[in-house]
């Protein structure tokens, strides 16, 4: 009788480490099929400083709202791995320190994330053009010479993967503000700094 009730205890023990066994697995952040969100939006903010920038010297903060949409996916077994995505970007700036005051208006591009399975770490690059006003002050040596202004923006950075909505990112950001030889003197301005930022995506 002993023998049996020890029999039936390991037939018992043996079929309950079978249904539970390799059930603690590494969270895949990236999906066997890959298949990111295809909406996400976005809310950055960063803090420029100016170079290249004779005779004034210039401070800008920055506030982006963005919407991006992944319209590409590259499922390769190297570093390339990741998803392509066209965003558009309003911008608001106010100017610490330099001639003008405040600039907003909006940028469209593309950006570029490098996804590896398993990471919750994602680094991307992006890149765009658009335009917008500044309260110029061309009668100021050095500043702008009109209201209307474009810029370039680019970063670099990367994204951490909170759970499968959130992502927080960090990176460095370069901007450019000219009016395309529209006026003479032209003064551009050429600004560099660090970015942070939240993104849902759906």
């Amino acid at each position: 009788m002993k023998s049996a009730r020890t029999c039936i205890a390991c037939t018992a023990l043996s079929i309950y480490s079978q249904m539970f066994a390799g059930v603690e697995k590494p969270v895949s952040i990236a999906t066997e099929e890959f298949n990111p969100h295809r909406i996400e939006f976005a809310l950055e903010t960063g803090y420029l400083f100016g170079a290249i920038n004779p005779p004034a010297d210039y401070q800008i903060g920055a506030l982006f709202l963005t919407e991006r949409i992944r319209w590409g996916v590259i499922r390769s077994d190297n570093w390339l791995r990741g998803y392509h995505q066209f965003y558009i970007t309003a911008l608001a700036e106010p100017i610490f320190k330099g001639i003008e005051n405040h600039y907003f208006g909006f940028n469209m591009g593309f950006r570029y994330n490098f996804v590896q399975p398993n990471s919750r770490f994602v680094p991307y690059i992006s890149g765009g053009v658009g335009a917008g006003g500044i309260d110029s002050h061309p009668e100021v040596p050095g500043g702008q010479g009109q209201d209307f202004t474009f810029n370039i923006l680019s970063a670099a950075g990367v994204s951490y993967i909170v759970n499968d909505n959130w992502k927080v990112d960090i990176g460095a950001l370069y901007q450019h503000f000219s009016n395309g030889g529209q006026t003479d003197p032209n003064p551009s301005l050429n600004l560099f700094g660090p970015q942070v930022g939240v993104s849902y995506s759906f």
